[in-house]
Formats: C-alpha cells, structure tokens, sequence
C-alpha cells in the first residue's frame, strides 16, 4: 500500500500529548486540575525526548554517515517534530501565562515571576538564600576548550553571562573594548534535590506569594559572583538519551549489564538543549560549542523549564481548586466473601480499576500467602509501586514456606531500578527469581495460586491489562479478571512454564493468546472472520480499544476488513498510524481519543461473529514490539453479566461527548459537537456512578 496511508508515529505521538494539553485550557476544569495537566504534558514531553527524538537523532547520525538505509528522511522527521513541539510550546505558554498564572491570582495566589516588590519579601528572599540556598550552590565559570563541563541529565541549570569589573576603571582608555574582553558566562545548578522548586514567601493579608526556586537564586546573584557585572541570566536544561541498549543480551549476566547501562543513562547523548528563547545569540553559540550541542538538539523554550515540578505547586485554597475525590469503591457481592477463593469458587469475577479497590488483588496474594493449603504462587511483574504491598506479599509468602515464582522484567523502561531492587527483597526471602528473557519483554500481566483441596491441585488466576502496581491502579483505568477455569489455568500453567525454561514449547494454546505463539495470528483470524460474514452479506463488526496501534500488519489488516464492508470503531489513546477516514481505504473506520481525569490504559477486543460475540481482554497493544518482541496475553471472556459489564463501559466510552474527540485522517483532535437535545456523556464519570451505585 502507498507510503501516506499510515500517520507517522511520533507525531501522533504528539497529537495524543497535544490532546492533554488541551485540557489545561478546559476554564470548566477545577484550576489544579488543569495545572495538573500542564504538568503531565511537560513531563510526557520530556520522557519523549528522553526515548523517541533520542532514537530519531540516533538514526539521523546513521543516515548521515551512510551506515542505515531508511525508507524514510529521518532529519525531515526531525524537523517536523520540533516544528510541531514548538507550535505546542506556544500554547502552552499562553495558558500558563494568560491564563493559569491570572486564574492563580484571582484566588489570592501570587506566583512571582519577577523579583519581588515588598520590603517583607525582599527581607525574607535574602535571608532565605544567604542562611539556606547559597551553601548548596556550586557556581563554575565556563573555560571552552580548557575544561571539560557536565550538564547533569534533566538537572535544570542558570546560565549566567558575567562582566569582570576592572579595579581601576577610570584609567581605562577604551571601556568599551576592554568590556568585551571581560565578557565571562558562568553556570549554577538549580539545587531542586534538596529544595522545593516552590518557595512560600510570608504572606500578605490573605494573598499568599510563591517564588520559583530559579528566581529566588536570580534575585541574589550578586552575592555569587561578587566582582563582576551581571549582564543577564537564562534557565537551560539538558535532556539526554535514557533507551538502555543492553548489548550481546544473548550471553553474559544480564542483571550486570543492566545495571551498569542505569548507570550510563544518566550521561547519554544529548537529545535536547532547551533554552530560554530570550538569550542572545552570542551566550547561546558559547555553550553550544561549551557542551558540544549542535543545532539538531536545540529547542527553543520560555524563561521556566520543568513545568513537570508543578506536579507539586502548593495548593493553600485547599479542596475548593482541586478535582472532587471519587474514591476507589468496593465490588458490592465480592465484599461478602471474606476469603477470596471462595468467591472465585462460585464464579469468574471482573473487576473495573480505579472505579473498583484495587484491595481485592493484594488481598488476594496476602490471603494466599498464609493460607496453609496454598502450594505456590507464580506472577509476572513488570512495574510495581515503591514499597509495594504486591511484593510484600509475596515476600510473606515466601518465608511462610510457600514454592513463590516471580518473572521479574528487568527491561521495563524507567522502572528497571526499582524492578532489580523489588527483585533482590524477594529473592532474600527465599523466592524463585526469574529474570528477563534475552532479545524479548514479558508484558503478560498474571498472577496464578495453586492449591491442594483434598488430593487435587486446584488453581486460582488473575489476568488483568494493567499491571500490578496499587499506586497506578488508582489512576489507571484497567480490567483484572479472577478465575478457577481449568481451560485458562492450565494453559497458564503452560506459560509460567516456558517462563521458567524458554527451552520448554507448550502444547497448543486454544483458550488464551500468547505472544511469541498465537497472539497475532489469532489475531489476524478473529479479523479474517469479520471479512468473510461481510462478505457474505451477514453483519461484520469489530471495536478495539488500545493505548497504541502502530503495527502496520494489523492496519493492513483492518484496511482490509474496511475494504470489505466491515464496520470498525477504535478508541486510541495515544499512537494512532491508521488514517480513518480515507475514500476507498478506511471510510468504514471510525476512531476517537478519551482523554480525562484517569489514564485510559485497558486493551479490549470485541468481534461481533454474526452475533455470537467474542471479546477478548489483553496486555498488548497492536505495535510492534508488543506483537513480535514481547510475551503478551490475551484471554477471553464469556461469562454473560461480564460480557455484558465490558459492552456498556465501551458504550459508555464510545459515546462520550465530554471528553473525547474524533480524529480524522490526519490524527487531529476533533471536538465533539454535542447535538442541542442531547444529553451530556462522560464516560469516566458516568462509568465510577455506576460502580459506585451498584448498577454495573
């Protein structure tokens, strides 16, 4: 198929994150949450560069020293990125400047953005920095060429241009020459690992004042650098190449070679220089040739980085700016059953996160872990929460003498420290370790508990799309699944099995999908089916709900069935490379993007098989390192009351006027124009008054 028929994926990339910040302008929103939202855009954003222009800036080296062949010009990617960030920015900055900082101030909060006005504050700043700040300070002037300068991943920097003072400047002949001359640029680093980038400044009335941290040290630079003229000051930030390439993964001991590439992370290439757009062009050429950035990792920026800090902004208003609570709620007939395996006895379970406590799967691993029938337990885990209770029962488990399995994935990026540590704790305990497969990531989320009833093993098994973090759970929106079937427990028996020998090949699986065995086949099958009841004029229908659809197979595929008369909708988060929409290709696909208060983060699967529907419930998104580099898994749901439940939370999402938009051919958010008589639909909220009702 022709080339423009597939989105590129970064810049949907960018559409989806562009969606979030959508929200900060949304004056509906409660003000913190939309602060919120400016938050998670710039930390998206950053973890972007950290990985995917990293990547891009990594192939345009290649391309240009002729050692890659591309079917695409990565520079030209390149540059449509930045085009697109900077257009981005630009929105951004009115937002915060135009709008949140003035919202702020309505409310009696007063950030402080220029050196402050009032004797008080004045007072209290150069106490605060000449009794606290200024001993955590490390200026260093900048010697290009002489000295070897580090700029610290992601650290946030002053970059401040200096003048010598001259001891006798009244015996100076030519001030003006001589001043150039004495032209010096120094650099401070922000000291966020030991302050708040927040200072409270006493308050006025009832006004209260804050300072970026940046700010205060800008107003008593001075006190620095005593001797020299200041002639200006910018905020710089470095973010650099944070993808681990573990090298020759085949042999050697990974643990090792993991490790010691956490530690390269933090002095990887330069993949952006972001800089206040105000400084000169002179200042600027100095530290580019200083820290050897060239212009492909130049990004133009405002006065302030790391909006990602205001994750933290201090909320004196309290609960009256800030989103209402909608607290986790209990599953009402699974509350009565004390000891969870007996619930799962009666029947399959599903549960609904975060709109449901996520207690029932830690209460379920804690009762296992002293229940005395209980043999062994087995779990994947690729993200855990800090000081997890997932693991602390696992933990028990083990010193309670029960056989504990864990898959820990050392490869999942970001958490690949915290992973090796969980890892170590558990296996102090006395627990199986099992670590990451060379060349492949195990993203199956599972956990199963064997027991001895009498003279027969009998299994019990959560499935979920999401992963076992209670933390995230709160703000993820996932399906966890519990279940003694033996079709499904037997064949993940068959999974944790190949886990623990990847020279083991399991017999056929027929009830669940497995990546590395049937997972995409099955997949391509299940659409197949579709082409053919269309086909054959019965009705053919198929909804799919993703974080991410990429793999070009798979949109062939659904191109395919489009072709034939198969009537497609997709919610998508984020990465969508399927154009919809285009005249004798996709116009029988419909896509729309749900961006709210939670993470959107389950992957459903519905086939509608000429009535006799199939819905499956996955761990993969349809990319290619999930369908091709990854163990995955997908399972079926048959029960009724569950098909049921997953239907009309669908409904429910494909429905939304509030929150979601449509995007047509080229990924663009299209709000959704709600007809004049037609009532308003939130799904995420409409979804956590049903749970919370009883009435789903």
């Amino acid at each position: 198929m022709a080339e423009n028929i597939y989105f590129e994926r970064d810049l949907s990339w960018l559409s989806f994150n562009y969606r979030v910040l959508l929200e900060a302008t949304n004056r509906k929103l409660p003000l913190y949450e939309r602060i919120k939202f400016l938050a998670i855009y710039a930390s998206n954003l950053d973890e972007f560069f950290h990985v995917r222009v990293a990547y891009t800036l990594s192939l345009v080296r290649l391309q240009k020293q002729g050692e890659v062949m591309l079917d695409f010009d990565a520079e030209k990617l390149l540059e449509k990125i930045h085009a697109e960030v900077n257009r981005q920015q630009e929105v951004f900055g009115k937002v915060f400047s135009d709008d949140i900082l003035v919202e702020l101030q309505k409310n009696k909060i007063n950030l402080l953005l220029k050196p402050p006005k009032e004797a008080i504050h004045k007072e209290f700043l150069e106490t605060f920095f000449l009794d606290d700040v200024r001993a955590y300070l490390h200026p260093e002037l900048l010697r290009k060429n002489k000295i070897v300068h580090f700029l610290r991943d992601d650290a946030l920097y002053l970059a401040v241009k200096l003048r010598n003072q001259p001891r006798n400047p009244d015996k100076v002949k030519d001030p003006a020459a001589l001043y150039r001359k004495r032209i010096r640029y120094a650099l401070i680093q922000v000291p966020t690992h030991y302050f708040s980038r927040f200072v409270e400044l006493p308050r006025i009335g009832e006004e209260h004042y804050y300072m970026l941290l940046d700010d205060v040290i800008n107003c008593n630079l001075s006190k620095i650098f005593p001797g020299y003229d200041i002639l200006g000051s910018h905020n710089i930030k470095l973010t650099r190449n944070a993808d681990l390439v573990i090298e020759d993964e085949s042999s050697g001991d990974l643990v090792d070679k993991i490790q010691r590439s956490l530690k390269k992370r933090k002095t990887g290439l330069p993949a952006r220089f972001l800089y206040d757009r105000q400084m000169g062009s002179n200042m600027l050429q100095y530290l580019r040739d200083t820290f050897s950035i060239t212009r492909r990792e130049l990004m133009p920026g405002g006065k302030h980085h790391s909006f990602k800090d205001f994750f933290n902004f201090p909320n004196p208003a309290g609960a009256r700016l800030e989103r209402k609570p909608t607290p986790p709620a209990p599953h009402r007939e699974l509350e009565s059953y004390p000891f969870l395996i007996e619930a799962i006895k009666q029947k399959n379970w599903i549960l609904h996160f975060p709109y449901h406590t996520y207690d029932y799967v830690v209460r379920f691993l804690n009762q296992a872990a002293i229940d005395p029938l209980v043999e062994s337990i087995r779990v994947t885990q690729y993200r855990v929460a800090s000081n997890s209770a997932i693991v602390n029962a696992l933990v028990r488990a083990a010193q309670n003498g029960k056989r504990v399995t864990v898959f820990v994935e050392l490869k999942a990026r970001f958490d690949e420290a915290a992973n090796l540590a969980s890892a170590k704790e558990m296996k102090e305990a006395g627990a199986n370790i099992i670590y990451s497969i060379p060349g492949l990531k195990v993203h199956a989320k599972v956990a199963m508990v064997t027991r001895m009833e009498g003279r027969e093993k009998v299994r019990y098994a959560f499935l979920s799309t999401g992963n076992f973090n209670e933390k995230t759970a709160r703000i993820y929106a996932d399906h966890g699944f519990f279940t003694k079937d033996e079709e499904i427990t037997n064949e993940l028996k068959e999974v944790f099995r190949h886990l623990e020998d990847q020279t083991y090949q399991p017999p056929q699986f027929r009830k669940l999908m497995v990546g590395q065995f049937n997972l995409k086949g099955n997949f391509i099958s299940l659409i197949d089916r579709e082409i053919s009841n269309a086909k054959a004029g019965r009705k053919a229908e198929i909804l799919i709900k993703l974080n991410n659809l990429e793999d070009r197979v798979m949109v062939d595929k659904l191109y395919e069935a489009s072709q034939a008369g198969v009537q497609i909708r997709i919610i998508v988060r984020g990465i969508c490379c399927l154009r919809p929409g285009l005249p004798g290709i996709s116009e029988n696909i419909s896509v729309i993007r749900l961006v709210d208060q939670f993470l959107e983060h389950a992957r459903v699967l519905v086939f509608y098989n000429d009535g006799d529907m199939d819905i499956y419930l996955t761990s993969a998104d349809w990319m290619r390192r999930n369908l091709n580099r990854r163990i995955e898994l997908a399972f079926p749901v048959w029960d009724p009351e569950i098909k049921r439940e997953i239907m009309e939370i669908l409904r429910l999402q494909w429905s939304d006027n509030t929150k979601a938009v449509r995007l047509n051919e080229n990924i663009e958010n299209v709000p959704i124009v709600r007809a004049e008589n037609e009532p308003p639909v939130r799904a995420q909220i409409d979804i956590y008054e049903r749970i919370k009702d009883g009435k789903l």
